[in-house]
């Protein structure tokens, strides 16, 4: 089985990758790490940049379990892209990070975590930053 984290370079993207070390560590499970954006704008603040892959990439390493980051930016959204790996993988839990939003943020705005609850097809743990 496999433990999959939505990751972005924020608080909340840092408390679900140390969230789901912690559970895919203690299961002895494989985990998958994956970052994703539509990209075609340089300033897209979901696609982290080449030193954070790097950074993240070393902390995989360093664990005693199967690790690997991904990263998609070919045109699709992230949900997409997770929604895809969790058909594919045998994934027994989907670890996302929450923002604080305000209940107006919350009305104008579609929310990725909502989405990605509504969309995919395996228990999700939604986690929020310190």
């Amino acid at each position: 089985m496999t433990i999959l984290v939505a990751y972005v370079a924020r608080p909340e993207g840092q408390a679900a990758l140390d969230k789901a070390i912690e559970i895919a560590t203690r299961r002895g499970e494989r985990l998958v790490v994956v970052n994703a954006g539509p990209g075609g704008r340089s300033e897209d603040p979901s696609v982290v940049n080449g030193y954070e892959v790097e950074r993240v990439e070393e902390r995989l390493a360093a664990l005693p379990i199967q690790a690997e980051f991904k990263q998609f930016v070919r045109g699709r959204s992230a949900v997409e892209e997770i929604d895809e790996l969790v058909a594919q993988l045998q994934v027994s839990v989907l670890v996302i990070g929450l923002r604080k939003r305000s209940p107006v943020g919350k009305l104008l705005m579609g929310s990725m975590a909502q989405e990605i609850l509504l969309t995919v097809d395996c228990p999700v743990l939604a986690v929020k930053a310190h």
